[in-house]
């Protein structure tokens, strides 16, 4: 039996699943609001409660935000911030009494996942992206994620928004310090932000597309520049990756204007003038929790 687990920002998801695929078991929590200890401890709760629901015990696949460094061992460029600076594999190792427990980004977990028999099955060159509480990236090459020199392949979030209006400069200070990144634009908290700022109303990203799609006017605006500020920055990842899909995953995932006016938008600003742009962009098939499922694929059958 192997288990996934998606540690996220808001939530700590978990599946137990068989030799075969077949789910088993899934859990569900609330991610721990500040403390790290508390947040281990909550994940080796939810492995403990796979494990009592199915009777059996798993070899353990974990996606997190950030990376896991290749020089220190230490998580780096993690948005839940008390992640990093942290031995997140030993410390989960020494939680869940294994001698192993997998790693590796979400982004990378949701990429392997749709890409082997979701929604990017059969393709060559998958783009993951994550757009929740933080924005993330993954690369799956033939059914293979890249990791890359620093265990950053894939992280467009941390670069500027590309082509910024006149009052997107210079854009807001993102966690990892730098200014006008992608993530302060395109995460699930930056688009309810935005929308605060121009309504007053404080409504979750979700509920400002379902409202466009009621004919809220403001919504409906937001979302449409939201879309054009998510068309720029996938235009950059295809004309330097040029992937056969693009999936996107986490919460935002779920609002359906993105996969009509995104690669409407895009015609704009990748370099394919003249040229179809075979490129798709490709809702989960398996939800926002595809991630949980790639995190069990860290092991194999």
């Amino acid at each position: 039996m192997r288990i996934g687990i998606d540690l996220g920002g808001t939530k700590i998801e978990g599946i137990a699943i068989d030799a075969a695929g077949a789910e088993l078991a899934r859990v569900r929590v609330a991610t721990p609001p500040d403390s790290y200890q508390a947040t281990v401890a909550a994940v080796a709760a939810v492995v403990g409660d796979l494990e009592a629901r199915t009777g059996g015990r798993g070899r353990v696949g974990v996606g997190h935000p950030g990376a896991l460094s290749p020089a220190t061992g230490l998580i780096k460029n993690a948005n839940s911030t008390r992640l990093n600076g942290r031995r997140l594999d030993a410390d989960l190792r020494q939680a869940l009494g294994r001698d192993e427990v997998r790693l590796s980004n979400d982004a990378n977990c949701l990429a392997v996942s749709e890409a082997s028999d979701g929604a990017a099955a059969g393709c060559k060159v998958v783009f993951g992206v994550i757009l929740g509480t933080g924005v993330g990236g993954g690369i799956v090459v033939d059914g293979r994620p890249i990791a890359g020199a620093q265990a950053i392949a894939g992280e467009w979030g941390h670069n500027p928004l590309p082509r910024p209006a006149d009052d997107e400069r210079p854009g807001g200070r993102c966690y990892c310090g730098a200014v006008g990144c992608i993530e302060t634009w395109l995460s699930g908290p930056a688009l309810q932000r935005q929308f605060k700022a121009r309504t007053g109303r404080d409504l979750r990203a979700t509920e400002i597309a379902e409202a466009a799609l009621a004919g809220d006017a403001a919504a409906a605006a937001e979302i449409d520049l939201y879309c054009d500020r998510l068309a720029r920055a996938l235009a950059v990842v295809i004309n330097i990756l040029d992937p056969d899909a693009i999936v996107l995953g986490g919460g935002l995932s779920r609002m359906a204007q993105l996969y009509t006016r995104v690669p409407e938008r895009w015609r704009n600003y990748v370099f394919s003038e003249h040229d179809s742009i075979a490129t798709r962009l490709l809702p989960p098939k398996y939800g926002d929790s595809s991630g949980v499922r790639g995190a069990a694929w860290l092991w194999p059958a």
